[in-house]
């Protein structure tokens, strides 16, 4: 047994010895969409997994439509015979689940550094763009900060509700960043920060924002791309889990009210050398206006990932920190690419396009790309919003448009992997075709 393989089974009896009581363990995958598949081990199978034996699951389970259906793209689906893949455990991933009825256990798998890895797996993609950056002696460091809404578990006719806190059964309907909605609704928020914590997930500030029964929780900074993406990732399944044990919807569907402001997935990211050095700093911050340019010349064609549904999309355009244009600014919150205030050591950026529903592994990837190129390049950014208030990009707002610019922009193919942007946009093409074939309530209340 190798030395990995020994590690693995440690963590799993020493999970078995604290938990006693589990008798099930979830083995979880994020697919291309945001969305965890899996299969559910009995505990002592896991000991075997650990040891060495085979983890298959269909290699397929990654290109699932938002609504678990298989599309036709390329020869994957219904021409290959379903073919499995190999998987393998997370380490350091194996942690309880409080919020389900029965005492369970959950643990990352991914086809990561399998023989054969998934070449469109989110956290492969994500795993080869840092292994590139690595070699060239970049080092991010990153931290996630992810809004949501929580809603009444009733849905009427369908539609969301506020939810009503339970120290006066008032509706949440009077939306602010007062510190009082905090209290209101603390058993439920301390509840999600705990059973994070309990993930291994490092959360820290909690704010009430704008938007009714709207809430942001932050995570710390890691020098691990991968295992900040991980952390982003089980937020949200065991944020909806703790939700509903309360009596709550919580959803990070990006903009749930035209009315109010949507949900966005902010990213900041730093950028060191094996020294300790921040590389945005260099030259009198010269290489951080460089990294910005790559940002914003590639964010046009990455808004497939940064805006994955026509929900999405809905998002931009709104009157609150919501931008219509690729942009920058120094502390400016209506910039897609922020650089808040701070020393040389800390430099940073903050990304605060993606949507809360998009897929964290693919978001980040994106990110550094564009980093990695503007740095490549060396080319000076458009002007800062400080500057001009007018200064942007323009980016596609419909989805069918958006994949085309993203399916054929050569520095994403090369920086993300030609295959996987093929397949990613062609499962974006097919949902959002997939989605429009309704006729909604509305269009015959216009058109009948």
């Amino acid at each position: 047994m190798n030395a990995a393989c020994s590690d693995l089974l440690a963590e799993v009896r020493a999970f078995r010895q604290r938990y006693p009581e589990v008798r099930y363990v979830d083995l979880i995958s994020l697919d291309i969409p945001g969305h965890f598949y899996g299969k559910r081990y009995p505990v002592e199978m896991l000991e075997k997994v650990a040891a060495g034996s085979a983890l298959k699951l269909p290699q397929n389970c990654v290109l699932l439509g938002v609504q678990g259906g298989l599309f036709k793209i390329g020869d994957y689906c219904f021409n290959d015979g379903d073919p499995d893949a190999r998987r393998r455990l997370v380490p350091g991933t194996l942690k309880p689940v409080s919020w389900e009825a029965q005492p369970l256990g959950q643990m990352l798998i991914t086809s990561d550094g399998t023989e054969a890895p998934i070449v469109f797996e989110p956290r492969e993609v994500l795993a080869q763009v840092l292994a590139r950056l690595r070699s060239k002696g970049i080092h991010p460091v990153v931290a996630f900060e992810l809004e949501f809404y929580l809603f009444d578990k009733q849905l009427r006719d369908g539609q969301p509700q506020f939810p009503r806190d339970l120290l006066t059964d008032d509706a949440d309907d009077q939306p602010n960043m007062h510190i009082e909605r905090l209290s209101r609704f603390s058993p439920v928020l301390d509840e999600m920060v705990e059973v994070a914590r309990a993930q291994g997930i490092d959360t820290t500030v909690i704010t009430a924002e704008l938007g009714p029964g709207q809430f942001e929780i932050n995570f710390g900074h890691l020098d691990d791309g991968l295992r900040a993406a991980d952390w982003a990732a089980l937020f949200c399944r065991s944020t909806r889990g703790v939700a509903l044990k309360h009596g709550y919807r919580a959803s990070f569907m990006a903009k749930p009210y035209l009315q109010h402001p949507g949900s966005g997935m902010h990213v900041h990211v730093s950028l060191y050398d094996a020294a300790g050095n921040n590389l945005l700093a260099a030259n009198q911050q010269q290489a951080l206006r460089h990294a910005v340019a790559g940002c914003l010349e590639l964010l046009p064609h990455c808004m497939p990932i940064f805006a994955p549904n026509q929900n999405a999309l809905r998002r931009f355009g709104g009157t609150v920190n919501a931008a219509t244009r690729a942009s920058w600014g120094f502390e400016d919150r209506d910039a897609c690419v922020r650089i808040p205030e701070s020393d040389p050591q800390n430099l940073r950026i903050e990304h605060r396009l993606a949507g809360a529903d998009a897929n964290p592994y693919l978001v980040l990837a994106a990110i550094l790309v564009g980093l990695e190129e503007g740095l490549a390049a060396g080319r000076e950014p458009i002007a800062a919003l400080n500057e001009d208030r007018s200064s942007g990009i323009d980016f596609p707002l419909e989805m069918l448009e958006a994949v085309r610019a993203m399916q054929h922009q050569p520095q994403l193919r090369e920086g993300l992997g030609a295959e996987f942007v093929d397949v990613y946009c062609e499962n974006k093409r097919q949902d959002h075709l997939a989605f429009m074939q309704e006729i909604s309530a509305r269009e015959y209340r216009w058109y009948l």
